[in-house]
């Protein structure tokens, strides 16, 4: 795939050779529910970047998030469940399976073992990005891949910027719509717009919670398995 090379900081015409087509990306997250906003994501990036395939990964234990949150047999079957109908998507239990906390350094790790999974892209919303300093081992988390970062209303994509692990004058659009810059390891995150979707997993939690109305937030299939497993009612 051949991108233009030219952004805020550089006036630079050449083209740049960027090999993302084939790749795999990797979407973490604790899926507390599964929801559009979630798919939407995943299938907005695996097109722009021409992916391979996006495999879903939910927490089991995570560190920074805990209210709220329902046993991962449920979260991992409702992702399986959503993602069934996309042959682009996969979904791994390898947190799930692993006792204790869901650290992501310790699963790139892991994952960057297996042959198919040697260099995954990794993708997260802009709020997670900004907070990466809290997470486990962040200096060697943003060695071990290159970021995929995409929007969350009301923020604005370029806020990546704000993060103290980019180089903040290295700025560049590939195309419309999606832009790189170096990460100080060496690595680049790709920030990419996608369709914003305001759906949040905790204000469907506190929908059904209220007995109120969740169609058209998430898949049928997955607002039926909520409903015949009594989730989320407080």
């Amino acid at each position: 795939m051949i991108f233009r090379s030219e952004g805020t900081s550089t006036n630079s015409s050449e083209y740049t050779s960027i090999q993302f087509e084939g790749k795999t990306a990797l979407f973490g997250g604790t899926f507390n529910p599964i929801h559009y906003g979630h798919l939407r994501v995943a299938e907005e990036v695996r097109e722009e970047l021409q992916l391979n395939k996006v495999v879903f990964i939910p927490s089991s234990v995570p560190p920074l998030k805990k209210r709220g949150l329902i046993d991962a047999k449920h979260r991992l079957e409702m992702v399986r469940i959503a993602t069934s109908g996309n042959p682009y998507f996969e979904v791994s239990d390898v947190e799930c399976r692993r006792p204790g906390k869901s650290y992501t350094v310790e699963t790139l790790e892991y994952l960057k073992d297996r042959a198919s999974l040697s260099d995954p892209l990794f993708i997260l919303g802009l709020d997670a990005f900004l907070e990466i300093s809290l997470w486990y081992k962040p200096e060697r988390l943003i060695e071990l891949c290159d970021f995929v970062v995409v929007n969350r209303p009301p923020n604005d994509i370029l806020d990546v910027k704000k993060s103290e692990y980019v180089k903040k004058n290295s700025l560049k659009m590939l195309k419309d719509g999606v832009y790189a810059m170096d990460l100080i390891s060496g690595r680049k995150v790709l920030c990419v717009k996608c369709t914003p979707l305001w759906i949040s997993a905790s204000e469907i939690r506190e929908r059904i919670s209220n007995k109120r109305s969740i169609k058209y937030l998430l898949p049928e299939s997955v607002e039926t398995y909520i409903i015949s497993h009594n989730l989320y009612r407080g």
